[in-house]
């Protein structure tokens, strides 16, 4: 069993050609602003991934996609961030078309064929604010909406071609309730502006998308039945739990990269060598175990998915403060990888929700309550 084996196996299988490509490049290339990572992911039909072989995708299952991500993540966390993001989006719309009438089933095949790749504009990275509540304002006159704001940070700002973003729109009784908005990049009144300061996760392409009235079509709307009381729907229930899985898997690979090293490294004493790895594989496996489930995706799911996402936070922070101390000083100053990965895992806790904000909606789910996203 040789770690990453697996994570690479199934990445080869699903995108041949990219784990190689990405092990050609020096890792600071990656990770840097405009690397070559994003190009080397849509040229292997990465934006596939997730689409269903009927549509012209790959078809990925979500034990599948976890291991690529993990893949990816140890070679880049940058694109293994910026991708979830599309991933997000796209179990999204697949989820979608499998219980609508709608035309998401003609977007599904035009992101196989023309390999396009969607930003997430939902509320990500805002300190204090629910992962449902909208970034944007809509304003409506009739079948016509169009939406101003801006998502700061949004991954894959300069890269995407399709933004999809959450915008509140009246109900049928006027209440106000979740709608997904679907913008072209190229849009009027849509623009990027530099956001992201930090070097680290620079290759993510998280900067601000601004729109200032940007018209959607409403063929580009999908509208879910959740309202401001934050309950989830089973389309965003399923969305969720692949972000919350993807990742989750995308940081476990950024810490496997720092083990990979570890290990690697006969002077580090084995007994250290084998916690750091057991470590990191105990909650792999847990993510693994329920992504592998044959059950239908509930709310049930959504709840055990963020137990095993702050699980791992917890595994990794272990892991970190083993392989760093063990691989010494001389490591550290030597080169800037591990103090790189070292935080750049830590932003895995920078997602959301907060294990603070779901401490007390994660107890009523256990005590049978229904699950709420604050």
């Amino acid at each position: 069993m040789k770690f990453l084996q697996r994570e690479r196996a199934a990445l080869d299988k699903a995108l041949p050609g990219l784990d190689a490509e990405l092990a050609a490049h020096p890792f600071a290339d990656l990770e840097s602003a405009g690397g070559p990572g994003l190009a080397a992911f849509t040229e292997t039909g990465g934006s596939a991934l997730l689409v269903p072989a009927e549509h012209g995708g790959y078809g990925a299952d979500l034990l599948t996609a976890v291991r690529v991500q993990r893949a990816i993540g140890s070679r880049s966390p940058s694109l293994a961030v910026a991708t979830t993001m599309h991933h997000f989006s796209v179990a999204s719309l697949v989820e979608a078309a499998a219980h609508t009438s709608g035309l998401e089933w003609m977007l599904l095949a035009a992101i196989a064929k023309d390999r396009l790749l969607l930003a997430s504009g939902f509320a990500e990275g805002r300190t204090g604010q629910g992962i449902l509540a909208p970034n944007l304002t809509a304003r409506v006159e009739g079948e016509k909406v169009w939406l101003s704001g801006s998502k700061k940070p949004c991954s894959l700002a300069h890269s995407m071609n399709l933004l999809t973003a959450s915008v509140a729109l009246p109900g049928p009784d006027g209440t106000p309730q979740l709608a997904i908005a679907l913008i072209p990049a190229e849009a009027p009144g849509l623009s990027v502006r530099p956001f992201w300061g930090s070097p680290i996760l620079a290759g993510a392409e998280s900067d601000e998308v601004v729109l200032e009235d940007v018209e959607v079509p409403a063929e580009l709307l999908v509208r879910t039945d959740v309202t401001d009381d934050g309950r989830l729907d089973h389309l965003q229930t399923v969305g969720f739990v692949w972000f919350e899985l993807l990742m989750t898997a995308s940081y476990l690979g950024a810490a496997s990269a720092l083990v990979e090293r570890t290990l690697a490294n006969t002077r580090v004493d084995a007994a250290v060598r084998a916690e750091a790895a057991t470590t990191l594989e105990a909650a792999a496996l847990a993510v693994e175990g329920l992504a592998a489930s044959t059950e239908p995706i509930g709310q049930d799911t959504l709840a055990s998915a963020l137990i095993c996402r702050y699980a791992a936070q917890d595994a990794i922070n272990r892991v970190l403060a083993l392989s760093v101390e063990a691989l010494g000083g001389m490591a550290f100053i030597s080169s800037g990888d591990i103090a790189y990965l070292h935080s750049a895992c830590r932003a895995l806790a920078f997602h959301p929700p907060s294990r603070a904000r779901m401490a007390a909606p994660l107890v009523d789910a256990l005590a049978g309550e229904p699950l709420r996203i604050p």
